[in-house]
C-alpha cells in the first residue's frame, strides 16, 4: 500500500462507540466502514474494535457468526486497533471477566477489566505516548478513561506506549503494540485529538 492511499478500515459495529471511530478513522485519512458481517471482513486493510461492554461484545460476535471469521483473519495479520473493551477483546488473558466470556486472542498481554474503578471514577490524564508525543513539537495526549482496563502484564514481544504518569494509578500501562496489533486503555476517539487513529491509519499502510 502506497504512503498516501486511503486504506479500508473496518469498525466492528455491534455495539460501542462506532461512529465516533469512524468520524476519526475518515479524518486520518482512511475510508471507514462498519463490520457487522462476515462478507464485510474480506473487504478491510485494518480494523477497530470499539469501546463498549466486553462480555457483551463477546457474544454478540457469536451471534452475528464473526467470532471465528474475525479470530481468522486477526491470524492472518488483519492489523488491529481497540479501545477500552477492544483492549479487552484482543487481549489473550482478561481477569475479572465472566467464565463465559471469549476473547480474540492477538495481543499476548494481560488485562484487568474495570481496574480503575466504575462509571463515577472515569478521569482524564495527559500522556507521554511513545511514537507520538516523542515527536519533535507534540503536545501530551489527553486520554479519558471510562471504566477502563489496564495492563496487568505483557510478553518480550509487546511494546508498552503509554502509561499512567501519576495519582493513584500511576506507572500502570495503558497502551501497548504488538507488530501490527495496538491497543490503547482510553478513549482517543472522543477527544478530537487524532493522533492515535493517524497512528493507526500509518500502521495500516505499511
Amino acid at each position: 500500500m502506497s504512503a498516501g492511499s486511503r486504506p479500508r478500515i473496518g469498525v466492528l459495529a455491534l455495539q460501542g462507540d462506532v461512529r465516533e471511530h469512524i468520524h476519526a478513522l475518515e479524518a486520518s485519512g482512511a475510508d471507514a466502514l462498519p463490520i457487522r458481517r462476515q462478507s464485510e471482513l474480506d473487504e478491510i486493510d485494518g480494523i477497530v474494535i470499539p469501546g463498549g461492554e466486553s462480555t457483551t461484545m463477546s457474544k454478540l460476535l457469536g451471534i452475528f457468526d464473526l467470532f471465528d471469521p474475525l479470530v481468522e483473519r486477526l491470524s492472518d495479520g488483519l492489523p488491529a486497533y481497540g479501545s477500552c473493551a477492544g483492549m479487552i477483546m484482543l487481549a489473550s488473558t482478561i481477569l475479572d471477566t465472566r467464565p463465559d466470556a471469549r476473547h480474540l486472542d492477538a495481543l499476548d498481554i494481560t488485562v484487568r477489566r474495570n481496574a480503575f474503578g466504575r462509571q463515577v471514577e472515569s478521569f482524564e490524564t495527559d500522556l507521554d505516548f511513545a511514537g507520538i508525543t516523542d515527536r519533535a513539537g507534540s503536545q501530551p495526549m489527553r486520554a479519558v478513561f471510562i471504566r477502563a482496563p489496564w495492563v496487568e502484564s505483557i510478553s518480550p514481544d509487546v511494546q508498552v506506549l503509554a502509561r499512567v504518569p501519576e495519582g493513584p494509578a500511576e506507572g500502570r500501562i495503558v497502551a501497548v503494540r504488538q507488530g501490527n496489533v495496538l491497543a490503547t486503555s482510553f478513549h482517543p476517539e472522543v477527544t478530537g485529538d487524532r493522533r492515535v487513529h493517524e497512528y493507526f491509519v500509518e500502521m495500516v499502510r505499511r
